[in-house]
């Protein structure tokens, strides 16, 4: 068959037309999707509890990325923390505990971003978190320090040094607190144990300086770091030490035997009364705390561990460990290891690192003088490191500028070569002197021949550089003055002590010195003054160079007045102490220079402080004559109002004792105040004005400061409320000197004979010196005095001036006011006591020659006159003379409407005199 045989194919290929889109397949998978947001507004919402950062982060988000794997993640939270904490600090109050101790853990963290930051964010906080609010966490901060000292990693060690810097700046008192962890710690960071060769037990274990060849810095940089820290350290342990005493001046025991002996005392015996405590303290304002009597505390009760310093026996066992590693330290850096030719230059790790040695040492010895047992420490240290001391330390004493600091210009030598500051900040003549202070602390009377050789190279030095003439610095005059008196006390014969004293005040000479180096100056001389003054006693031998220091200083005193208080206050209180001692040289320049001293106008005593201008006055007493220019310018001094009026009434009593009329039972030394001077100083300082002030008040017319009345020919010059009172005040404390004289009737005969020469027939006088004359009079005045007639007038055209000047007050007139008990209380005493004054006052009142205007005041006057009891029966005696004014002012009233002060005038004198059997009522006679 040739026909094709047809068979079905397995796939058959589907042909499709142009045009036409592609059908689906069966098992297509249908890839199409849809999208629509997903919102959560709840996660997209701030916190209204906890603030957040820029990032939206708060607090606890930020702790929470503290622990996250990621060294980058750490750094940030790190940063976003201290960003946070910087808008919201009251966050850090809220979550102290959290924030302290996540921040204390990441000191060991391995990545050094991650310590650097947290570095800067502890310096924040300690910026804003106070020692009481961070005390219970400290603990803990402490444990991850110590954590980070001793950690393998030699970039955590360095880093937790920069955490030590931040807690001894903010926190000293709380770290110290945990001294005896930390001080292993330093040891360890320079250092590693090793068995003692001569020991084959293991029972004692000895140190020597570690190498680490792995860390950035070499090994003596890194001694260095870790010493300046420990020195710090150590500063902080001896600031915060009960006793406060002034480095390089502080106390030293003059005799090995002046011990202190706790007083131990059992409580329970106490208790039951078998047993009565004795204090002997004289505490005063400022109780003293080198006591020999002290109460047992709880640091007695303590674990040594816990007592840290204040233990001898821990203090004595840092100090063997800690000792030796820094002779170490010395040799390396000394001159004859790196410079044995003089003038090779030392590197700068060298210079600092002898620097910090010397001062961790002399901080030590400072601290062995903080416990009782001082003698015994001082034995021990001199026994166990003399030696070694004098061998390394004084081998290339002293360190001159040569043989650490490079060659520079002869020219740019000026003064002393110890004492110049190389451009690596140390301070050579300091490092000298910090030997010094420490070799010193060494010797003593006792041993004075065997360290006689080394104590004349330190005299010697300190000798040389007082009398140098370099300017020097409070801190190098300081330990200069120390070691200068730990000299004189170990050898306390004139001979050796003259030449120091002398030095010193050849520094003292120089001009333009600063205060702080002033002040040490003085406080040196004054306790050498001190010292010397208990001993000359029994050796009458006084320094030449003392004598003439205490000489100068009532000139120094004249001549700086208010430029430097401070400093004046010093000199005020040398001054007083030698003069309460009868100091010869110091009272005979303090007469000198007085006149200067208590100027009126540009005197100390005017220029200075209260508390100052007091202690000037006391030293009125021991001034040897008071000449009377003195007392004119003491007498200026009160009346000015320069010095207060409780401080001029002292002066007065001083002079009152001074003179011969304070009753004293032995003879006062002859002519210290002369009577006729006594007198003058009294009345001046009584009348308040000076000669001249009162001329020129004479030219003084009409109001406000005039207050003037046709009947009296006296004018009332109205002083200030203040100047008034001040005057007043003197007066009071005048009248009680005036008193107490014996012969009354002559001291009255004085006071009239200078009121008539100096007041009567002046025109215008200071209200306050009118009623300073009358309460003085009213004082004074007895049965035998006499006043005369030109005195009589006076005091009665005073008294009219003042009354009237009382009664024409208007109410809105606040400060004059004040003065109205005061006056018009002289003014009625006067009258009381001197019957003819009064009968001479109402004789002036002739209203004939007075305005209308001043007749309710002439009224209201004798109305009150009348009323007044004390005066009633000297009015009742002057009858008539009341009966005649009256009869003068309803003359001049007369065909008037009677007003209602005249109504009451006539009433008062029905009342009081009228009544009276003598003479006829003024009603019939007038009308």
């Amino acid at each position: 068959m040739t026909k094709k045989r047809k068979h079905q194919e397995d796939f058959q290929k589907v042909k499709f037309k142009v045009g036409k889109k592609k059908p689906k397949l069966e098992n297509a998978t249908d890839t199409t999707f849809k999208t629509k947001a997903i919102q959560i507004p709840e996660q997209l919402k701030e916190d209204g509890v906890l603030p957040t950062q820029n990032r939206k982060l708060n607090v606890k988000d930020l702790l929470s990325q503290m622990h996250h794997y990621s060294p980058g993640i750490k750094h940030n939270a790190l940063l976003g923390l201290k960003d946070l904490l910087s808008q919201y600090p009251f966050v850090i109050d809220a979550h102290l505990s959290n924030i302290i101790s996540e921040v204390a853990a990441v000191f060991t963290d391995k990545d050094s971003g991650v310590r650097g930051a947290a570095v800067h964010l502890l310096q924040f906080l300690a910026s804003k978190i106070k020692a009481d609010q961070i005390a219970p966490f400290f603990p803990l901060i402490s444990a991850h320090l110590s954590s980070a000292m001793t950690h393998i990693s030699e970039g955590i060690q360095e880093d937790s040094l920069k955490v030590l810097d931040v807690l001894l700046e903010a926190y000293p008192a709380l770290l110290t607190d945990r001294s005896v962890i930390l001080l292993k710690n330093f040891v360890e960071l320079i250092s590693h144990q090793q068995l003692s060769k001569r020991l084959k037990s293991r029972e004692k274990l000895s140190w020597m300086l570690s190498v680490n060849p792995n860390r950035r810095v070499t090994s003596q940089q890194w001694r260095l770091n870790v010493l300046t820290r420990l020195k710090k350290f150590l500063q902080a342990v001896v600031d915060g030490s009960n006793e406060t005493e002034d480095e390089g001046l502080q106390g030293q025991k003059d005799s090995p035997h002046s011990l202190r002996n706790p007083v131990c005392i059992n409580w329970k015996v106490h208790a039951n009364n078998q047993q009565h405590i004795q204090l002997f303290e004289n505490g005063g304002l400022r109780p003293k705390i080198n006591s020999s009597f002290r109460l047992r505390s709880l640091v007695s009760v303590m674990d040594s561990a816990e007592k840290g310093l204040s233990s001898a026996e821990n203090l004595k066992g840092f100090i063997e460990i800690i000792v030796p590693l820094l002779i170490e330290c010395w040799i390396e850096a000394s001159p004859a290891q790196s410079a044995p030719i003089l003038g090779n230059p030392l590197e700068s790790e060298s210079q600092q690192l002898m620097q910090q040695v010397l001062s961790i040492i002399h901080l030590l010895w400072k601290l062995t003088k903080r416990h009782d047992e001082t003698y015994k420490m001082e034995l021990w240290l001199r026994m166990n490191y003399l030696v070694d001391f004098k061998h390394y330390f004084m081998r290339h004493f002293p360190y001159s500028l040569q043989e650490t600091v490079k060659h520079k210009k002869k020219d740019s030598y000026k003064g002393n070569r110890y004492c110049m500051t190389s451009s690596n900040s140390v301070d050579h003549l300091l490092l000298n002197l910090t030997l010094c202070d420490i070799m010193v602390s060494l010797a003593s009377t006792a041993t004075l021949q065997m360290d006689s050789s080394w104590l004349d190279m330190i005299r010697k030095f300190v000798t040389d550089t007082l009398q140098d003439g370099s300017k020097l610095n409070s801190k190098q005059v300081n330990r200069l003055l120390g070691v200068t008196w730990r000299l004189m006390q170990i050898q306390q014969n004139k001979v050796a002590t003259e030449p120091l004293i002398k030095a010193v005040y050849t520094l003292y000479q120089q001009r333009n010195l600063l205060f702080p180096v002033r002040t040490l100056l003085l406080k040196f001389f004054s306790r050498v003054y001190q010292k010397e003054d208990l001993r000359t006693q029994r050796i009458r031998s006084r320094s030449k160079v003392l004598s003439r220091w205490l000489a100068g200083l009532p000139q120094q005193l004249a001549l700086l007045g208010l430029k430097n208080p401070e400093l004046s206050n010093q000199l005020i209180d040398i001054i007083h102490s030698a003069a309460s001692r009868s100091n010869k040289e110091l009272l005979q320049s303090l007469q000198a220079t007085a006149a200067r001293i208590y100027d009126p106008l540009e005197g100390a005593l005017v220029l200075l402080p209260a508390e100052a201008q007091r202690r000037l006055v006391q030293l009125v007493y021991f001034l040897p004559c008071l000449p009377a220019s003195l007392l004119a310018c003491l007498s200026r001094c009160c009346i000015m109002g320069r010095v207060s009026s409780d401080l001029a009434a002292t002066l007065i009593g001083i002079l009152h004792m001074r003179s011969s009329f304070a009753g004293w039972k032995c003879q006062v030394q002859d002519n210290s105040v002369n009577d006729v001077d006594y007198f003058s100083f009294l009345f001046s300082t009584l009348i308040g004005f000076s000669r001249k002030e009162l001329t020129d008040l004479q030219g003084l017319r009409g109001k406000p400061h005039i207050s003037q009345t046709q009947l009296s020919p006296v004018r009332l010059y109205l002083t200030d409320l203040d100047q008034f009172l001040h005057h007043w005040a003197v007066t009071e404390m005048i009248c009680h000197s005036l008193s107490t004289i014996p012969s009354q009737s002559q001291c009255f005969d004085i006071l009239q004979t200078g009121i008539c020469k100096y007041l009567v027939g002046l025109v215008v006088i200071p209200d306050s010196t009118a009623g300073s004359v009358l309460c003085a009079i009213n004082k004074l005045l007895d049965q035998a005095c006499i006043l005369s007639e030109n005195l009589h007038k006076f005091l009665a055209s005073c008294c009219y001036s003042l009354l009237y000047f009382l009664l024409t007050l208007d109410k809105e007139d606040a400060e004059h006011l004040q003065k109205r008990d005061m006056l018009w209380g002289s003014c009625i005493s006067a009258l009381a006591l001197l019957p003819r004054l009064l009968r001479l006052m109402l004789q002036s009142l002739q209203v004939s020659r007075i305005c209308r205007e001043e007749l309710p005041v002439v009224a209201q006057l004798l109305r009150l006159l009348m009323q007044h009891g004390q005066l009633r029966s000297h009015m009742i005696t002057n009858e008539f003379l009341v009966q005649q004014i009256i009869k003068d002012i309803m003359m001049l009233k007369s065909g008037e409407v009677q007003e209602q002060w005249l109504t009451d005038l006539h009433y008062c004198f029905n009342i009081y005199l009228a009544s009276h059997p003598q003479g006829p009522g003024p009603i019939n006679a007038v009308y």
